[in-house]
């Protein structure tokens, strides 16, 4: 197979595997595609809930034509015995002669043992095709793995003078219904939408996918230290059908937490530092609870302290085009920086129109 076919290819199983973003955690969404004398004759991506692996569906759809084909996959396959057999042995069983990787799992219990496995039984390993690529879908995997937490996007809404607010609290709609579409399909990327308790109280969300026809919905959580949440809210008529998580302080009254266990919520208990939740202690809750990739709506305290801590790895900012001026809420709270170099700094990766609105997805590196 030549090089262009190799990336050609492997471009495929990385759209597949992004089908399964938001819904395969703990599990990192994999694609995979098998190719035969230069046709396709299975693929698949790993299902909701992280199984079956997407080198399972793609075998079962390729059948007796795997025996001597190539399987594209976008992450290492595994080799340890799980809640499913090893991934790797799957391969050898089927007749796979080559397997093409862009990147090693990070997974310990696999690390380098999948395709150390491939080559004992007289598979070709290829890695390194489109590894780039491959490391940015699987980046909040990786982030667990690695360094116990989530990927965390921030997503922000504001006024072209960066206003989330007018000084009454009024936020519906700064930006347009084109734009409020990519959120929800946003949303639907992400294993979990977060916001602050600020945010709860004032906007009453439902923070779920609506109108692109998905039924999985992401977990919902909420920042808030002591549970002063309405207990009337949108999101408490729906903490019995769909995931509800509450960060909560040690000191959040007693009889909240009961009442918010009772209508179905999942209560974590986060530590405090100076006077709210700590951020990094969150996301590590939130990591060892299963999930990789969370989108973070604010509000603009909660945006501070993840920024401040240094835990946003991608920013998504929506402009419109009005101003509010400077009585109105700012889209990020108070850093405290008295020098420029103490900025966070990101790079720019995208930059389009929606609607009469504008995209920037900003990246730390």
């Amino acid at each position: 197979m030549s090089a262009a076919a190799d990336v050609r290819f492997m471009a495929l199983a990385l759209a597949l595997g992004r089908r399964g973003m938001g819904n395969t955690w703990p599990n990192p969404a994999v694609g995979c595609v098998i190719v035969r004398d230069g046709r396709v004759v299975g693929r698949g991506w790993t299902r909701p809930g992280g199984r079956p692996h997407a080198e399972t569906v793609a075998l079962e759809q390729a059948g007796m034509a795997a025996r001597g084909a190539t399987a594209y996959v976008t992450l290492e396959p595994c080799a340890h015995h799980g809640q499913t057999p090893p991934c790797a042995d799957a391969l050898i069983q089927a007749g796979i002669a080559r397997v093409v990787a862009p990147l090693r799992d990070s997974d310990p219990r696999v690390s380098g043992q999948g395709f150390e496995t491939l080559r004992r039984h007289e598979v070709a390993v290829t890695t390194g095709v489109l590894a780039d690529e491959a490391a940015r879908d699987h980046a909040g995997f990786f982030l667990r793995t690695e360094q116990g937490r989530p990927l965390v996007t921030l997503k922000l809404a504001a006024s072209f003078d960066g206003r989330i607010a007018t000084a009454t609290g009024q936020s519906k709609w700064i930006t347009g219904a084109e734009a409020r579409r990519v959120v929800h399909m946003m949303r639907a990327r992400h294993d979990a939408v977060m916001v602050g308790a600020g945010t709860a109280r004032a906007d009453d969300p439902s923070l779920t996918v609506r109108d692109l026809g998905i039924a999985q919905q992401p977990v919902r959580v909420v920042a808030s230290r002591h549970l002063d949440l309405p207990l009337l809210g949108r999101l408490a008529r729906s903490a019995a059908e769909l995931p509800l998580w509450l960060c909560h302080g040690a000191t959040a009254d007693a009889e909240r937490i009961r009442a918010w266990e009772g209508l179905g919520a999942r209560l974590i208990p986060c530590a405090v530092q100076a006077g709210q939740i700590d951020a990094a202690d969150m996301l590590r809750q939130l990591a060892r609870a299963g999930l990789t990739r969370v989108l973070c709506e604010g509000g603009s305290a909660l945006a501070a302290s993840l920024l401040a801590a240094d835990l946003v790895d991608e920013l998504a900012v929506f402009t419109a085009g009005l101003a509010i001026g400077a009585e109105g809420l700012p889209a990020i709270g108070a850093l405290g920086l008295d020098r420029l170099e103490q900025a966070p700094r990101f790079h720019l990766r995208e930059l389009r129109r929606v609607g009469d609105d504008s995209l920037q997805i900003w990246s730390r590196s």
